[in-house]
């Protein structure tokens, strides 16, 4: 199904009328009645999709037949509150190995849940997902069903995992995303096999996890390189309003929930600090105004390095819940600005953002029951 920007805002009214400086591109529906999807990822040859269900299973959009199907096998996840099977991640040698990286909200006893870094093989003969292992999981697991993040990033042999802060409420410096115990509220480096690399920032510092990478985080829904500079960037929640993106550092505390830009769900009134230079904390390259009419939250993140949008080149996508577009930022020299809401207007709730490899398309993963796959292409 395809659909014109001209007239899905002639059908919907206003409210879909595109910015007057958006680039013309066309919306197809490559999918529908997806069950609360998460995550997609590229398979070799740059066209078939492999896609996350909260549900714990894993579906296939087959670029051929233009179709989703189910695979079989699942994970073992607890899909209440935000939990379920998160993220997904092709190994550096999966076209050999057929493994895949899965994060998943996992019930570890005694009503705790965490967040589970793990890995199978995608059999695409058999159309199934087999043995599944768990390489790494989150301590402490907490009394919550929320904030689990969580994304995949896999560069130069590391796999880099964000977590969120389990919505702890306590908002002051013994909050658990300050606690280098906690591996809660952080963006963790790992080894291919799971294990905890010698030259991460805190092994052998007492009292603080070696899986740590940068800390000081709310809920990492967002987590990409750009492929231009190999930089590590990621968008987190914020409280209500004062979402973030952020240049990720070795060993840096970014500083939640001791400086922010957001206020409390509760109250609707500032609980933090704003950055100034004068503080530890490394302060985000972007950031959205405070109060919950301004929550974007952010979910899902892409750098466009294809060739069927020429003034797309380089810009980072990012996809948003409660506001329901697709987000397109310049990067320039570590400074962003957002250029263009795309898919505004249209209801959708934006899960995850990625660039075809083949074709140089993007591909958007709605949220939710029934969610589409859609893709975007330039207009004729």
């Amino acid at each position: 199904m395809l659909i014109r920007n001209t007239l899905v805002a002639a059908l919907m009214g206003a409210a879909a009328i595109l910015p007057a400086n958006a680039q013309g591109y066309d919306v197809e529906v490559l999918a529908e009645g997806l069950d609360r999807p998460w995550g997609m990822e590229f398979l070799p040859g740059g066209r078939d999709i492999v896609i996350t269900s909260r549900g714990g299973s894993l579906m296939l959009w087959d670029a051929a037949v233009g179709e989703i199907r189910s695979l079989d096998g699942t994970v073992d996840v607890d899909t209440r509150g935000q939990g379920g099977l998160l993220d997904i991640a092709l190994a550096p040698d999966f076209a050999e190995s057929g493994i895949v990286y899965l994060t998943w909200s996992a019930n570890t006893g005694n009503g705790l849940t965490t967040t589970t870094l793990g890995r199978g093989v995608l059999d695409l003969d058999a159309g199934a997902l087999r043995d599944v292992e768990t390489l790494f999981q989150v301590s402490p697991a907490m009394d919550s069903q929320a904030h689990y993040g969580s994304r995949i990033a896999v560069q130069d042999g590391f796999v880099y995992v964000s977590t969120g802060d389990r919505n702890q409420k306590d908002f002051g410096p013994d909050h658990i995303a300050q606690d280098l115990s906690s591996e809660n509220g952080a963006v963790l480096r790992l080894a291919l096999d799971g294990t905890i690399p010698d030259d991460n920032p805190f092994v052998g510092q007492d009292g603080a996890s070696g899986a740590i990478w940068s800390y000081g985080h709310r809920n990492i829904q967002a987590l990409a390189f750009d492929p231009s500079d190999g930089q590590l960037w990621l968008a987190e929640h914020g409280e209500a309003g004062g979402d973030e993106i952020n240049r990720v550092e070795r060993g840096g505390n970014f500083g939640w929930p001791l400086v922010g830009y957001g206020v409390d769900y509760r109250t609707g009134q500032p609980f933090a600090d704003l950055p100034s230079a004068d503080d530890p904390y490394i302060a985000p390259a972007f950031n959205w105004p405070p109060g919950r009419e301004n929550h974007f939250p952010p979910s899902g993140m892409a750098f466009y390095d294809g060739d069927a949008f020429g003034d797309w080149q380089g810009n980072m996508f990012i996809g948003g819940l409660y506001q329901q577009f697709l987000a397109r930022f310049s990067v320039e020299d570590g400074k962003i600005e957002m250029q263009e809401r795309l898919l505004d207007g249209m209801g959708y709730r934006i899960r995850d953002v990625a660039a075809g490899p083949e074709d140089g398309l993007l591909y958007v993963l709605t949220d939710g029951e029934g969610a589409p796959l859609l893709r975007l292409s330039p207009t004729d």
